[in-house]
């Protein structure tokens, strides 16, 4: 029988965390959800962030997720908002880690890649080509939702063994990967 894995898809956010899975048996994958977590009526970060972790857990202990594939926040015009994409992703990501699940990092443009072939491709276009990849019968209003479930299915087109990309099994191999950025 095919080894079957599931795989959690994150796109982090503090207004929108959206999320997928897919249900990969051999190398077919199979949509299961798609979501958001709307956090946009909370107005205290700290509040947004505990959110995202919790829920990110129950996602989590709910559907058993083997890998998780989350995207990377990406430099944009505005530094704040980045370093709150960046706590988003890493509360994420600790809920993740505390579970003892690997996690892998994309970068926005190359999960753009993986399902459209065009890293530049917009939110509509990866959509509509993961409608089309995932046989779903409607998409969601709010693309956040597909920009989560375009990570996992980014994670299973690499196989999860992407150089270059960054990849945490562990606390300790988090921290080995990212010495610099750990206060002593």
């Amino acid at each position: 029988m095919a080894e079957e894995r599931i795989i959690l898809g994150i796109d982090p956010g503090t207004t929108i965390m959206g999320f997928g899975l897919i249900r990969v048996t051999g190398k077919q994958m199979r949509f299961m959800q798609l979501n958001e977590l709307q956090l946009q009526k909370y107005h205290d970060h700290y509040l947004k962030l505990k959110l995202i972790f919790e829920r990110t857990v129950e996602l989590i202990d709910t559907y058993h997720p083997d890998e998780i594939a989350i995207e990377a926040p990406f430099f944009g015009k505005n530094v704040q908002s980045m370093l709150k994409l960046g706590r988003a992703q890493g509360v994420a990501m600790a809920a993740g880690l505390s579970r003892e699940i690997p996690i892998t990092e994309y970068s926005p443009k190359k999960i753009k890649m993986a399902i459209t072939g065009n890293g530049n491709a917009s939110k509509e276009q990866v959509a509509g080509m993961l409608q089309s990849l995932l046989k779903l019968k409607e998409l969601p209003k709010n693309l956040d939702s597909t920009d989560g479930l375009a990570a996992a299915v980014c994670h299973f087109f690499n196989s999860g063994k992407t150089p270059g990309e960054k990849t945490y099994g562990s606390w300790s191999a988090f921290v080995k990967q990212n010495e610099g950025r750990i206060k002593k």
